[in-house]
């Protein structure tokens, strides 16, 4: 760790510390992962549950890291409360709260197929509330629900993929720096970040994201039903207001957290007092419905980990992305 770094450090302690001796806070300076999920009832008093899942972020399967350490994954932690769910005959329908620009193609998919399989093996009835941003990998997680709910204010759409290749070629030139690559075929360093990309090169990448992004399409044209107009336009992978998405039918229903919650209590023929419940590591105090985020007080304890600070501007890999990048560095 720099001296920048351990400086950075340090004050988050005296600031704990000076927490504490005002409100009996407690420092935790331990990954959190490591805890068993308990379940927490947000409201309601009557038989059946309606689970809620926050999808919060950059959709990835690896681990996120903080300074002192490494949590699970997005796709770790909701498959983990998915299979908590299955063991639970209450519940009879989950909420996803979405607010997410999207993040890897890879974990993107493989979350809609957990959670499609875990809504054929159960017959659980699962909802899709979106948020601010429910782009790209968010809107995909949001095609495995039964029916799609956008607030009022929701940006999504972004129905595409993009692929991130950095190069470095401007910046070695300025330091006089090269590297020398021996290879077995011509296209074996494709991508490669010390070298601009062939004209063949860019080709394949083309095709290859062209191909990513009809996988996209095609699932959205399935799950929504979309008529040949709505989804040439949805193809130019822009994004949408809550409005022009109802209208172009990528949602349902535009309306809050409530109504997401009836409508799933309702699919599920459940009472409207029927239990609204979450998993969590931790107790919160006066939590509810937007409770989205790993907060940083947590039942009152101060959790270091949980500043989240490395995702504010997630570091894109080499790789393909169901992601709307002007929206990832809000999250």
């Amino acid at each position: 760790m720099s001296k920048r770094g351990y400086l950075f450090f340090f004050l988050l302690i005296v600031t704990a510390l000076l927490i504490n001796g005002c409100g009996g806070l407690k420092i935790k300076i331990g990954p959190e992962s490591k805890e068993p999920l308990k379940e927490y009832t947000l409201q309601g008093t009557e038989r059946g549950k309606v689970l809620v899942i926050p999808v919060r972020g950059f959709i990835s399967d690896s681990p996120r890291k903080d300074f002192l350490g490494e949590r699970a994954s997005m796709v770790q932690e909701i498959v983990s409360q998915l299979r908590l769910a299955e063991k639970d005959e209450e519940i009879k329908a989950v909420l996803l709260e979405i607010n997410s620009p999207g993040g890897s193609t890879t974990a993107s998919d493989i979350l809609y197929h957990e959670l499609t399989e875990f809504k054929e093996r159960t017959k659980t009835k699962i909802v899709a509330g979106l948020m601010d941003v429910a782009a790209s990998g968010g809107y995909y997680i949001a095609l495995s629900a039964d029916r799609i709910v956008a607030h009022p204010t929701t940006i999504t759409g972004s129905v595409g993929v993009i692929i991130i290749t950095p190069k470095v070629t401007g910046l070695m030139d300025k330091l006089g720096l090269a590297v020398e690559v021996n290879k077995s075929g011509k296209e074996k360093d494709i991508g490669s970040p010390f070298r601009p990309s062939t004209p063949e090169e860019q080709k394949i990448f083309q095709e290859l994201t062209d191909r990513m992004g009809k996988k996209f399409l095609d699932l959205v044209a399935t799950q929504r039903k979309m008529d040949p107009a709505a989804l040439s336009s949805v193809s130019t992978a822009r994004i949408y207001l809550a409005d022009e998405a109802l209208q172009m039918k990528l949602v349902d229903q535009i309306g809050y957290l409530s109504d997401a919650i009836a409508a799933a209590k309702e699919m599920a023929g459940l009472s409207k007092e029927a239990k609204v419940v979450v998993y969590r590591r931790e107790k919160y105090s006066n939590d509810n419905l937007y409770n989205m985020s790993s907060a940083l007080y947590s039942g009152g304890s101060l959790s270091l980990l949980d500043l989240n600070l490395s995702e504010i501007v997630p570091t894109l890999s080499p790789g393909f992305y169901y992601l709307w990048a002007p929206g990832a560095a809000g999250n």
